[in-house]
């Protein structure tokens, strides 16, 4: 048997970015989650951060962890299933990145994180959305009652019979 070698290039530590605006800037960079310095700078944007009082029901789910799962789907061009165990459930990572999307604290996150490259990033996810179909939201709904033409049915019943 015959294995080919696979080069391996070690890089200085914080010489990759997590989205590389090229090919040449940095081929092949392995997904790391967000550094402490990073999330310093965006957690203020957060909503789930603010003081809303006293709270009932199920604790929320750790926003840190929710980011990094979402900056792990959208950089490894993955299903949102595949989403590895080490971070929350896929369904929460979700539901969170599209209520962020929806805001716009989403693109606010990537301009902050990546600078320029977090603007064209988050282009590149707008154009990667489902769009809802106009189509299906401008149909009318059907009708519950038919018009029938009496006349010309009682013609049609009248050949039926004749023959």
């Amino acid at each position: 048997m015959h294995f080919r070698s696979i080069p391996i290039v070690i890089a200085r530590a914080g010489a990759y970015r997590a989205f590389p605006c090229s090919q040449k800037e940095a081929p092949m960079t392995p997904y790391s989650d967000i550094t402490d310095e990073q999330w310093r700078s965006i957690e203020p944007l957060f909503p789930e951060f603010h003081s809303r009082g006293r709270v009932r029901g199920r604790p929320l789910t750790d926003t840190r962890a929710v980011l990094n799962g979402v900056l792990w789907v959208i950089y490894s061009n993955a299903a949102w299933a595949s989403l590895p165990k080490r971070y929350p459930a896929y369904q929460t990572c979700h539901r969170r990145f599209k209520a962020w999307h929806s805001a716009g604290l989403f693109q606010q996150v990537l301009t902050r994180l990546y600078g320029d490259a977090g603007v064209e990033l988050g282009e590149t996810i707008k154009g990667r959305m489902r769009a809802k179909n106009p189509a299906r939201q401008a149909r009318m709904p059907a009708t519950p009652f038919v018009t029938v033409n009496v006349p010309k049915l009682a013609y049609i019943a009248s050949l039926r019979r004749a023959a």
